[in-house]
C-alpha cells in the first residue's frame, strides 16, 4: 500500500527546498528564478516495514494561475484538449508544465501540500485564491503549509499566524488545515504534525496505513534523537573527565594558595604560571576538537551536508592569536580570549562556533559566578604528585546548556539551506534551556562527583545521558506542545524494566 503527498505552490516559493528538507537528500535544482522544476517528480519519503510506502511529489510551480484555471475548466472539449496537450507544449513551455503538474496531482495525490510564503499578506496575494480554486477543481484535500516564516518563534506566535491564514482562506481549507513548516528552520517534531494533519484529510480507508507510516516516521526520528543525545552526553563526559598534568607540582600549590582571591578583587595584569597556562591551553584545544567532532556527528545524524570544522577552526585560531591568557587566580581567564567578554572562550568553544551570543552565556549561564566567574571555570586539583588542571562543575553545567542549544540549532536546520552554517539561537530558546538544565543540577552534580572519584568518561556518560535526554525532550515539548505524543507513544510501547 502507498500514500502520496504532492507539494504544490506558486513558482519560486520553495517547493523543492521543502522536499529536500523532508527527504534529507538533494533532489532537483534550487535556484532563484521561476519554473526551475519543469516535470512532476515522485520520491520515496518513507519505506516502512510491512510494505507501506509514503511518496512525496515535487511539482512545477504555478505561473499565470488565473489563465491556468480557465484553461483547465475548458480542457474537456476538443479545442481545450488541443490547446492543453499540443499548443502549449511548444508555445508556452512553463504554462504547459503547470498543466502537467496539475494532471499528476489529480491522478496520484492523496493529499496536496500547498505551500505559501508566510511573509506575504494572504489578502494581498491574489494568485493564492486562484490556485486554491484550481486545487478544488482537482478535487483533492489540501493542507496549507506556511513556508518562509523566518527563524523559529514561540508556538503561540505561529498559532496566531496559522489562524490568520485559516480565517482568510476558510472557504478553501478546513479548520486545522494550516500548519507552519518552514523549509529552512523546521524541527523534526513539526514534521510529525504535518502527518497528523494529513491524517484528518485523507480518505478514511487509508488512515490506518497513514497511521502505520506515521509511527514508522516517529520511530526513525526518535532513533536519531537517541543517537544525538548519546553523542552529546559522551562528549560532555569526555570534557568532564579531561585533565592535564602540570609538570611541576609546586605550581599547582602556588595556584591553590591563591584560590581565595578568585572570589575577591581581580589583580589586573597577572598571569598564570607557565605550566598552568600550558595545561589550560591544551585543555582548550581538546575541547575545541571535541566540539567540532560533536557537531559533525549531529550534522550527519540529521541528514545535513557540510561540516562545522572549517568555521570553528577559523574563529578560535583568530581568538588565540589576539589574546593572552589572564591570571587564573585574579582575572577572567576566558574573558581575555574573547575581546574582553567574560566567559568568551567558553562561549565559543562550548557552543562549537555557534553564534549564541556571549552576552547570553555570561548573563544566563555564567552570570551567577560573579565578576571572576570565568576564572573559576578552571579548577586545580591537589593531593597528587603532579598538579592537575580540569574543567570545573560550573563550566560543565554551562556546557550542558550550550550542548542543548547546539542540538536544537542543528535539529532545526533545513537541508534546503544547503551545507550547514552556524546560526544564532532564537532568543526564546535561551531562558527555556537554562531552566530545564538548572532543574537537573542535583542529578548533574552526581555525574560531576564521578569525576572526583576518577571515573572513566563512559561511566559519566551513562549517568549524564538520561538527564540530557529528559531535559531536551522537555525543551522540545515546551517549544512544540503538540509533540508530546511523539515521546509518550514510544514510552507506552516500550517494555518495562
Amino acid at each position: 500500500m502507498s500514500i502520496s503527498l504532492a507539494v504544490v505552490a506558486h513558482t519560486n516559493v520553495g517547493k523543492t527546498t521543502l522536499v529536500r528538507t523532508l527527504l534529507k537528500r538533494d533532489i532537483g535544482e534550487v535556484a532563484d528564478r521561476p519554473h526551475v522544476t519543469e516535470d512532476a517528480e515522485r520520491h520515496t519519503l518513507l519505506d516502512a516495514p510491512g510494505g507501506d510506502v509514503l511518496y512525496l511529489w515535487d511539482t512545477p510551480g504555478f505561473g499565470d494561475s488565473v489563465r491556468l484555471l480557465k484553461r483547465l475548466r475548458n480542457s474537456g472539449n476538443p479545442l481545450g484538449w488541443l490547446q492543453t496537450q499540443v499548443w502549449d507544449r511548444f508555445a508556452d513551455r512553463p504554462f504547459f508544465c503547470s498543466q502537467r503538474a496539475i494532471a499528476a496531482v489529480r491522478d496520484a495525490a492523496d493529499v496536496v501540500l500547498y505551500l505559501v510564503n508566510a511573509a506575504e499578506d494572504p489578502a494581498a496575494a491574489a494568485y493564492i485564491e486562484a490556485e486554491l480554486q484550481i486545487l478544488q477543481w482537482v478535487g483533492k484535500p489540501v493542507l496549507l503549509l506556511l513556508n518562509q516564516s523566518g527563524p523559529p518563534r514561540p508556538r503561540q506566535a505561529e498559532a496566531d499566524e496559522e489562524a490568520r491564514w485559516n480565517r482568510r482562506l476558510a472557504q478553501y481549507v478546513g479548520s486545522g488545515s494550516v500548519v507552519t513548516l518552514d523549509a529552512f528552520a523546521r524541527c523534526w517534531v513539526q514534521e510529525d504534525q504535518l502527518l497528523r494533519a494529513a491524517a484528518t484529510l485523507i480518505d478514511p480507508q487509508k488512515r490506518p496505513e497513514l497511521s502505520r507510516l506515521r509511527e514508522a516516521w516517529r520511530g526513525r526520528n526518535l532513533e536519531t534523537f537517541g543517537a544525538s543525545m548519546h553523542e552529546v552526553a559522551s562528549r560532555l563526559a569526555e570534557t568532564a573527565a579531561d585533565r592535564e598534568a602540570m609538570p611541576e607540582a609546586r605550581e599547582a600549590v602556588a595556584i591553590a594558595r591563591r584560590v581565595g582571591r578568585w572570589i575577591g578583587r581581580p589583580r589586573e595584569g597577572a598571569q598564570p604560571e607557565p605550566a598552568a597556562q600550558a595545561a589550560m591551553e591544551t585543555l582548550g584545544k581538546r575541547l575545541e576538537a571535541r566540539t567540532r567532532e560533536e557537531i559533525d556527528r549531529l550534522i550527519g545524524l540529521h541528514g545535513l551536508s557540510g561540516r562545522a570544522r572549517v568555521e570553528i577552526v577559523a574563529r578560535t585560531a583568530e581568538q588565540f592569536a589576539v589574546a593572552r591568557p589572564a591570571d587564573v587566580a585574579g582575572t577572567s581567564l576566558l574573558g581575555g580570549l574573547m575581546s574582553g567578554a567574560a566567559g568568551g572562550l567558553a562561549a565559543d568553544l562550548s557552543a562549537g562556533g555557534l553564534t549564541l551570543g556571549a552576552g547570553m552565556l555570561v548573563g544566563a549561564i555564567l552570570g551567577a559566578l560573579g565578576a571572576g566567574g570565568a576564572a573559576r571555570a578552571y579548577n586545580v586539583m591537589q593531593g597528587q604528585q603532579e598538579g592537575l588542571v580540569r574543567w570545573s562543575p560550573e563550566l560543565l553545567a554551562a556546557q550542558a546548556q550550550t550542548a542543548l542549544l547546539r542540538y536544537l540549532t542543528v535539529a532545526h536546520f533545513g537541508r534546503g539551506r544547503g551545507d550547514w552554517i552556524e546560526g544564532e539561537a532564537p532568543a526564546h530558546w535561551r531562558p527555556l534551556v537554562e531552566e530545564v538544565v538548572l532543574a537537573r543540577v542535583p542529578a548533574l552534580r552526581l555525574a560531576w562527583a564521578l569525576v572526583e572519584s576518577g571515573a572513566a568518561a563512559a561511566a559519566i556518560a551513562e549517568r549524564l545521558e538520561p538527564e540530557l535526554r529528559e531535559a531536551t525532550r522537555e525543551a522540545l515539548v515546551r517549544l512544540y506542545p503538540e509533540s508530546g505524543g511523539i515521546f509518550e507513544a514510544r514510552e507506552a510501547s516500550s517494555p518495562g524494566p
